[in-house]
């Protein structure tokens, strides 16, 4: 009898010793490390050495707001597509897209009042992150927001609810705490393709940001509001502030992608 026991608890032991852990090095990282306190850090979707760090912006100004987003806030003013981590002195955030639902508002509003602007409310039971990706729910909106990029490319997927006034708001004169505008330019190329740049003033003197943005399905409509002058159907603007914009009908539980 006794020999079998001792067989039962070698072949049980074995079986432990040869069960793999599944995890990888990277099932461990958290993207929310360092996003509170003093940490500057950010949670979006970036790839080692890439050239897009895609990420929400929760403030734009404040020490503790130089990655452009800080845990202990609850409003959301978009994504955009370059951001610092940990630097302790803030810069960037270039190029911001974000998706709303109902009244067209091409201001980001302030935290304590997001109804003046485009902002949105957000819950972190709600959001979620891990390396390369970062999916958060927009509340005011009813809209999931994914995040994903590669090496050169952001790649957005916001899951809208059913509209009939769906926008997506493309912002190239909001940035980052000491971020400042020097010149930009956008164009309509066609119904789903947008191009542009952003020259800007921060910790870099004279950064250079140019982008080239395709949507996964054509506008019904479009505008670009330039230095406060809204006027739709408008196809190019250079200089000042500039906020391009586009419109959905009709959507039914649809995703628009962007990259």
């Amino acid at each position: 009898m006794k020999p079998r026991i001792l067989l039962l608890f070698a072949v049980v032991f074995y079986l432990t010793a040869c069960q793999q852990d599944t995890k990888t090095a990277v099932d461990y990282v958290d993207p929310f490390i360092g996003t509170g306190g003093h940490g500057h850090t950010f949670p979006g979707a970036t790839m080692p050495f890439g050239m897009v760090q895609l990420s929400p912006d929760t403030r734009k100004d404040s020490w503790d707001g130089c990655s452009g987003y800080h845990y202990s806030d609850s409003t959301i003013m978009g994504f955009s597509h370059t951001h610092l981590s940990g630097t302790g002195v803030g810069d960037y955030g270039d190029i911001r897209l974000m998706p709303t639902t109902g009244l067209l508002r091409l201001e980001p509003g302030t935290e304590n009042e997001p109804n003046l602007g485009y902002r949105s409310r957000f819950r972190h039971e709600t959001e979620s992150a891990k390396p390369g990706y970062y999916s958060v729910l927009l509340d005011d909106y009813n809209i999931k927001a994914e995040l994903t990029v590669s090496e050169r490319v952001g790649f957005h997927k916001y899951a809208f609810p059913d509209s009939d006034s769906a926008h997506i708001i493309i912002d190239l004169f909001e940035g980052v705490t000491s971020d400042k505008i020097l010149d930009a330019f956008v164009r309509f190329e066609n119904d789903s393709t947008i191009s542009g740049y952003r020259r800007t003033k921060g910790w870099a003197n004279d950064q250079h940001i140019y982008f080239y943005a395709r949507f996964s399905k054509a506008f019904k409509l479009f505008g670009i509001q330039h230095n406060g002058q809204n006027q739709a159907m408008k196809t190019y603007a250079e200089g000042g502030k500039i906020v391009a914009w586009v419109d959905y009908e009709s959507l039914k539980k649809e995703a628009i992608m962007v990259k």
